[in-house]
């Protein structure tokens, strides 16, 4: 099992641009890119305003997400990573991940990344086939999707993450298969996979009640779901969270300490923060958002909200489950919580959809697909 560096904090910082929007998504972005470069000179004022947030400024990890990380020229990056070695201590062997289009990802600026600090790249494939692009709005084609890959390997990035969606309308169990065969054949390190999912105000879920499209299929997604834990496995990756698969040593860090409730700073429109006591998030509007950083107007860049016992709990039984780890009730600190996790807990163990594992529960192979729901149950209140 790959050993866990978890003791230095992490930085998430939120590009929100986008060439266009996908159908399914519900992040913030815009598509309108005229003051992208002014937007990352704030997201620099940012860095430095918020660089005592951290108890620890040693940092691990570094993830750009979005958003389009990927539209930024590697002249507004090196600004970004020239902030933040100024701000914080960035570890030598810091895992620094941007998230990228097929389409962004041409052999120029492929070349151009490898020779600055990222060493990770999440690509957002979706899918190999072209009938599943064109129905989520994306901005590449199949053939973007298949030669970034090989494009991307060629220039040394061996550290690679792709995204898969499953339970897709267009998605027939066949084109699930080959999706999954081809991460497979291509030696990907790390797969993000996740069944489509109608969130509210996207353009699907209006596609959906204007009855343009059909709805996802549950059933279908979750068949797809266990090819994808049949196939994998027998590969050699290891299920170390419900949407997330790694070959030995590529487990993703920045997102395992999310997990494990490692402190983290976000940084930009929308980006969250977590300092083992409290939350925080950026107001998620481009403009309000500079305008914040200009004024270094605390009250307009961010709410926050003070955990309590029960919301530290919660967050843990949610989290916790959705790992390979599972959830140690002795990490909980009140034995009343324990005590009701355990009532709420004897019909999944009676069923087999929890085992306990040394001194951890985990949820079975056959709940993994209910894996929020079921926490949902064992929520105190």
């Amino acid at each position: 099992m790959q050993s866990l560096l978890l003791s230095m904090s992490g930085i998430y910082i939120h590009i929100p641009f986008c060439k266009k929007a996908c159908h399914y998504c519900n992040f913030h972005f815009s598509t309108q890119l005229e003051r992208k470069s002014e937007l990352v000179d704030s997201i620099v004022q940012e860095i430095h305003w918020r660089k005592e947030y951290l108890s620890d400024r040693n940092i691990k990890t570094i993830y750009l997400g979005g958003g389009t990380p990927s539209l930024l020229s590697q002249k507004e990056l090196d600004v970004i990573f020239e902030a933040l070695h100024q701000s914080f201590y960035l570890a030598a062997d810091a895992e620094v991940t941007l998230e990228a289009n097929p389409d962004d990802l041409t052999r120029e600026k492929l070349k151009e990344l490898a020779a600055g600090p990222v060493n990770r790249l999440s690509i957002g494939i979706q899918s190999f086939y072209e009938e599943d692009l064109l129905y989520m709005n994306r901005s590449h084609n199949a053939a973007q999707a298949q030669d970034c890959i090989k494009a991307a390997q060629d220039l040394g990035f061996e550290n690679l993450s792709i995204d898969l969606i499953y339970g897709s309308p267009t998605t027939s169990d066949e084109m699930w298969k080959a999706n999954v065969q081809k991460a497979i054949e291509c030696k990907i390190t790390h797969l993000s996979c996740y069944a489509l999912t109608v969130e509210p105000k996207t353009a699907l879920a209006h596609m959906i009640e204007k009855q343009k499209t059909a709805a996802p299929d549950e059933s279908k997604a979750a068949d797809q779901f266990q090819y994808l834990i049949n196939q994998t496995k027998a590969a050699g990756y290891q299920h170390y969270e419900i949407s997330n698969l790694a070959l030995e040593g590529g487990f993703s860090r920045h997102n395992t300490n999310y997990w494990m409730g490692v402190p983290y700073l976000g940084i930009g429109p929308a980006a969250h923060s977590f300092d083992n006591e409290s939350r925080q998030w950026n107001v998620a509007h481009n403009i309000k958002y500079m305008e914040a950083i200009q004024n270094r107007d605390i009250d307009l860049l961010s709410q926050r909200e003070v955990l309590s016992p029960v919301d530290q709990t919660n967050e843990y039984i949610l989290t916790s489950l959705r790992t390979m780890w599972g959830m140690d009730l002795g990490k909980i600190k009140s034995e009343e919580h324990q005590v009701k996790i355990k009532t709420a807990m004897r019909k999944y163990l009676d069923k087999g959809m929890i085992l306990l594992d040394g001194s951890s529960y985990v949820l079975s192979e056959k709940a993994k697909f209910l894996a929020d729901g079921i926490a949902s149950e064992l929520f105190v209140d």
